[in-house]
């Protein structure tokens, strides 16, 4: 691998290590835009959490509650990429952000390493 291909391969990788890295407690820039790719426009229904203790003395907010939770059912049960999409829409990093950001730093440093070692001069 001569130099310059070395080096385009260092930048993309750090740029690929920038979009995984989690900032704090939030979703990592992939995530997002995985979110985002899935449900563009923001069309798709969430489900909602389960009731607070009391809330379900409100009948206009369980009517609320109920409607929702029947127009996520209703795309879940369409099946294949729908539902796939419905998951994707509000997933999150797969670790704890602190765990993550050790293992992408490590593979990092490794990957810079080796790419050291490769295109060393003799």
């Amino acid at each position: 691998m001569n130099r310059d291909r070395a080096s385009i391969a260092l930048v993309a990788f750090a740029v690929a290590l920038v979009c995984v890295w989690p900032p704090g407690n939030e979703r990592s820039l992939a995530v997002k835009l995985l979110n985002w790719v899935v449900d563009p426009r923001g069309e798709l229904p969430v489900l909602p959490p389960a009731f607070a203790l009391g809330a379900g003395d409100d009948p206009d907010a369980v009517a609320a509650h109920d409607a929702q939770v029947q127009a996520y059912d209703t795309r879940y049960l369409q099946g294949g990429w729908m539902r796939r999409r419905l998951e994707w829409k509000v997933t999150r990093d797969s670790f704890d952000a602190a765990t993550e950001r050790q293992v992408i730093l490590a593979l990092g440093i490794v990957t810079a390493f080796l790419l050291w070692r490769v295109n060393r001069r003799p």
